[in-house]
């Protein structure tokens, strides 16, 4: 493998072109969480699986379309998995420091608890960071599991939530009712377009209902994607890309059929409220995010890839604080927190929206991580996590890294 910088002909050892590549993964997926979350900052319609009937044109349409076929259900578990592999990277950390790891980690869990808890009664109910946390206790208290175990286990997982969404529709135990759904939607709307006090009421009052999907579906899919970082960090499986260059043509091979398949029907089907369309899409997507991840990998290591490596990399190193910064500028835009936007947005023009939103993120990162260590919120979770105030600024030259302290959101 090259050892090259992705910015440039110098040389760059093995664990440094790794956490480039890690990095530049969670900049892309930070990318499909803000195309998918923005729907829900933009109109209420959407929390209840259904869409704004005052846009229902060729082109708003389409637009919901190719969300879902592309991003919807993907990206979440990206960051999943990029969990779980830097959860085994900060394991070998404490372990050639000669530091306790349990206790840290705990620290960080909390932490992240706390700040996903904020998050989602004041800025996005569909936070996914206290699942992150509680889940963080489940691959902890998992982590000497082998990586066939650890496969296996995912995939039972998955199976099981698609199997039990599968029954759901086909047994009636879960009925759509599209005129209460739309109904809740208008009222979900409204409230998000009021006052602060009813934006955050509408936040505490949809938290049951975003606990169960949680609990339901995406809790348990998530997890089977720490797991398989968790096999894949135990094997160091993205330590040299390069010599798997044939295996991850594989998945290409394999992930880009089985996945578009599966979210051409859940697309077709109009989403996640179809339960046929919804476990299929159970199945495959974890596919098609394979895939994603395979042709990036392969992409970072070729002539114009290491550029855009170099430019996805400050986002994820930055991952929490962008997460976080997606939600509030989203908020300051369409809820009663700032202009107050949702339901007068047509989804095309919110689509451009995310693509602007996360330029400028890229732009701001790689000014920001060209001067500081960590990012605001990073810094945060990092002094939790260690009991100290850590180093902010750079006093020049490359700054130490460590693995992300955010590898997920809630889609």
């Amino acid at each position: 493998m090259s050892t090259r910088a992705a910015d440039g002909p110098s040389t760059r050892t093995g664990p440094e072109r790794r956490i480039l590549d890690l990095d530049a993964l969670r900049g892309f997926a930070l990318l499909g969480i803000l195309v998918v979350n923005i729907g829900f900052f933009a109109s209420g319609y959407a929390f209840h699986q259904v869409h704004d009937p005052a846009f229902d044109s060729p082109l708003d349409r389409g637009a919901h379309w190719l969300v879902t076929m592309f991003f919807e259900m993907k990206f979440y578990l990206l960051f999943s998995f990029l969990f779980g592999y830097s959860f085994t990277l900060q394991l070998d950390s404490a372990r050639r420091r000669g530091v306790g790891f349990a206790g840290r980690f705990l620290r960080r869990l909390a932490g992240l608890f706390v700040i996903g808890a904020l998050h989602a009664v004041l800025l996005f109910q569909g936070d996914i960071l206290t699942t992150y946390a509680v889940l963080g206790l489940v691959l902890l208290a998992l982590h000497r599991m082998r990586a066939p175990a650890a496969l296996v286990t995912a995939a039972v997982l998955i199976g099981l939530v698609a199997v039990m969404m599968r029954w759901a529709g086909i047994s009636g135990a879960a009925p759509f009712d599209a005129e209460a759904a739309l109904a809740a939607g208008e009222a979900t709307t409204a409230a998000l377009a009021g006052s602060p006090l009813t934006v955050i009421g509408e936040h505490l009052a949809s938290l049951p209902r975003m606990a169960i999907n949680l609990v339901g579906v995406q809790g348990p899919v998530a997890l089977s994607a720490f797991l398989v970082g968790l096999a894949a960090g135990r094997h160091r499986v993205l330590a040299d890309t390069g010599a798997h260059d044939h295996a991850l043509r594989l998945i290409q091979w394999v992930g880009f059929p089985a996945g578009l398949v599966g979210s051409l029907v859940l697309a077709d089907l109009g989403g996640t409220a179809d339960l046929y369309g919804l476990s299929l899409a159970l199945l495959t997507a974890p596919f098609l995010t394979a895939a994603y991840a395979a042709t990036l990998l392969r992409l970072f290591h070729r002539g114009r890839g290491r550029r855009i490596a170099a430019a996805l990399a400050p986002a994820g190193r930055m991952a929490l604080s962008n997460y976080l910064g997606q939600s509030l500028v989203c908020a300051l835009l369409f809820t009663g927190l700032g202009l107050g936007l949702v339901g007068r947005s047509a989804p095309p023009f919110v689509l451009l929206i995310a693509v602007a939103l996360f330029a400028a993120q890229m732009w701001l990162s790689a000014w920001w991580t060209a001067r500081y260590r960590y990012g605001p919120a990073e810094w945060l979770l990092r002094a939790v996590t260690n009991l100290e105030v850590p180093a902010w600024r750079r006093n020049g030259g490359r700054p130490d890294r460590v693995a992300a302290d955010l590898s997920g959101a809630r889609r």
